[in-house]
């Protein structure tokens, strides 16, 4: 099971989290890595009816309200934190009714943010961006198939797999619906080119912590000194 997450309006993906089951420790890594993309401030989250994401989520973007007493300042749901759910009703397979409702936050102030990142005054909350991505590691990841001969027998490699399907939607891939040849990573700003394949293989991401060396240096660990 993989749980995914992106930025609508650039399309970027923010990443994954793999799990056996859909369960709140998948959720709440899944929350905790999109927190970790930046500042919560007027953060839309839209997810679909699984109730695990509403409690994660309460959790995980809560911060601390100092009030200038003693002791442990209460923990309350960021300031401008927006939370939507879309539920879907199955009748034998099929759809029968869709239910949109704001968890957190006034719809006054979703329905304006979902119409600026989705560009159309007809936009409504919606999931179908991210099913479309899930679609799309799906087709390039054969061992997220539910039906397939090939499948993973390690963590690690569905994981490192995940990874790289991921950045290669990111920074290689372009997107149809940004247009001109761009990348989610054009559109959110973290590149100003269309990255190549082989670009992307020998760029040099520095380890956590760089090894001690005795005597002359190789020239991956110098490259990933200059990255640092």
């Amino acid at each position: 099971m993989v749980g995914l997450s992106m930025e609508v309006s650039s399309r970027l993906w923010l990443g994954s989290v793999i799990s056996q089951h859909r369960d709140g420790q998948l959720i709440g890594g899944l929350l905790i890595r999109v927190r970790s993309c930046g500042p919560v401030e007027k953060i839309l989250l839209v997810t679909d009816g699984l109730s695990s994401y509403n409690s994660q989520a309460l959790k995980v973007f809560r911060e601390a309200l100092h009030t200038g007493k003693v002791g442990r300042p209460r923990l309350v749901l960021g300031t401008g934190v927006m939370i939507a759910r879309v539920i879907k009703r199955y009748q034998r397979r099929w759809v029968v009714e869709v239910m949109r409702r704001v968890v957190a936050g006034s719809e006054a102030e979703v329905i304006p943010r979902v119409i600026a990142t989705q560009r159309s005054m007809r936009a409504l909350i919606n999931t179908a961006y991210i099913e479309r991505l899930q679609a799309t590691f799906r087709a390039r990841l054969a061992p997220l198939v539910r039906r397939t001969r090939a499948g993973a027998h390690k963590h690690c490699t569905l994981e490192a797999g995940m990874w790289l399907v991921g950045s290669c939607y990111n920074l290689l891939w372009a997107h149809r619906a940004l247009g001109e040849e761009r990348t989610p990573a054009m559109a959110a700003g973290l590149t100003d080119h269309r990255w190549s394949m082989e670009e992307y293989l020998r760029f040099a991401v520095p380890p956590a912590e760089l090894p001690r060396w005795r005597g002359r240096k190789p020239k991956w660990l110098l490259e990933a000194e200059d990255a640092a």
